[in-house]
């Protein structure tokens, strides 16, 4: 059981590695929350793991904290959108996002 569980393990872990090569590479603000989430949600994966793993209950109550913290991530940036934060419609650069309609007049 031990063998199993460390390869659960293992493969959460795995999975956190590629999440963090998708909050690098973006593209968009809404693909880095997504991979946040990941990282949230195969924590408390691997909390969970590890709490059954090594007998330690305790690490049942940290799991429960991260997916509580995790869901007020997901509340925080959906205010930010739904609100539309000047920043959020520019890009990272600075410069105004392009629309790809933009500059071209309705044909009726």
């Amino acid at each position: 059981m031990n063998g199993l569980l460390e390869g659960v393990a293992l493969g959460l872990l795995v999975t956190l590695a590629l999440g963090l090569v998708r909050i690098w590479r973006g593209p968009t603000v809404a693909d880095r929350m997504l991979a946040a989430q990941l990282f949230g949600t195969t924590g408390v994966a691997l909390l969970l793991v590890l709490a059954e793993l090594q007998r330690m209950p305790a690490l049942r109550d940290v799991a429960l904290v991260l997916a509580l913290l995790a869901v007020m991530a997901v509340l925080a940036f959906v205010a930010r959108v739904w609100r539309g934060d000047p920043d959020e419609e520019r890009g990272g650069d600075g410069a105004p996002a392009m629309d790809d309609d933009e500059g071209f007049e309705d044909p009726r």
